[in-house]
């Protein structure tokens, strides 16, 4: 029988390294672009959201609405920015409308 180590660790620290440790971080970054997508754009938008999927540096959203669409492409760049400010790093480089 292995005996237990007696040193204690921050359950944040042990969470990261299980996370590390398993190749988990593109699963929880999935998610929480999800999240941050509907925080960020409230119920206006994400009434008209099919679909949001996260692929590689790309974030793909799929819009029920064609006028929707071509309006958000217009501030593109500043949905990316505000996304990746809302997660805290840099995960989306690129935001793909359909």
């Amino acid at each position: 029988m292995s005996k237990r180590k007696n040193d204690n660790q921050p359950i944040q620290d042990i969470l990261k390294e299980f996370v590390q440790s398993n190749n988990l971080q593109s699963g929880l970054d999935k998610v929480n672009v999800r999240e941050a997508w509907a925080n960020l754009m409230g119920n206006g938008v994400n009434n008209y959201t099919t679909a949001i999927e996260l692929k590689h540096d790309t974030l793909y959203v799929q819009l029920s609405s064609s006028v929707l669409r071509e309006e958000l492409s217009y501030g593109n760049e500043k949905i990316v920015n505000m996304l990746n400010e809302s997660l805290g790093k840099e995960i989306v480089k690129k935001l793909v409308l359909r």
